[in-house]
């Protein structure tokens, strides 16, 4: 059915949904290269760091350990800069301090992950909706020449399942993507809600010594 055709030549098979779904596997793909891009950026060792930050803070240099959070300038860095810049206001304070800055910090990390999940989630349907056009069609110029048979049938058929073929391929590597870039996000935000916390240990701590 398609030896010795091009891409070209197979997109055009499958009609203008074909087009659709290419522009959404370019989307889908250019949406999970940066997500991965960013998350890479934004990992932190979290033992490593809150060390550096109990060592600042149990020695009340929290000038100092204010100054390593904005450097390391990450998701986990940001939410323990709030609960420094706040170490003087009522333990409740503090902690919505922190977790205020992990809802802003969780919003960026999700950022145009919906998309991926969108994709995945709609792609097999406009495969199908290719499919469908492509057998109506098939059925239309059989009714047009007046001719045709089992043989013309499936062969529009064959023809016009490429697009559900499409579809599936669109949208399975999306799902699994979403799911991961998901799974992602989940891990960075118990990094933050641990390092809020034990911040908010150090900090009471520091407070109330006895």
């Amino acid at each position: 059915m398609f030896e010795g055709k091009s891409v070209w030549e197979i997109l055009n098979m499958g009609g203008f949904t074909m087009y659709i779904l290419l522009a959404c596997s370019v989307v889908s793909l250019a949406v999970i290269l940066e997500r991965l891009y960013q998350y890479h950026r934004a990992k932190t060792d979290r033992r490593e760091f809150m060390e550096r930050i109990r060592a600042e803070v149990g020695r009340g240099a929290y000038d100092v350990a204010i100054k390593i959070c904005e450097m390391e300038a990450k998701p986990v860095s940001q939410v323990v800069c709030a609960g420094l810049k706040n170490r003087t206001a009522p333990e409740d304070e503090i902690k919505n301090a922190m977790a205020r800055e992990v809802m802003v910090e969780t919003s960026r990390l999700e950022r145009f992950t919906s998309v991926v999940g969108t994709i995945g989630a709609v792609s097999v349907y406009i495969g199908l909706f290719g499919t469908v056009l492509g057998i109506v069609s098939a059925f239309h110029n059989i009714a047009q020449t007046g001719s045709g048979g089992l043989p013309v049938v499936i062969g529009g058929v064959a023809e016009a399942l490429i697009c559900t073929a499409t579809g599936l391929l669109v949208a399975v590597p999306a799902v699994v993507a979403y799911n991961y870039l998901m799974r992602r996000v989940d891990r960075f935000v118990v990094d933050m809600e641990y390092c809020s916390s034990e911040l908010a240990g150090l900090l009471r701590s520091k407070k109330d010594p006895a």
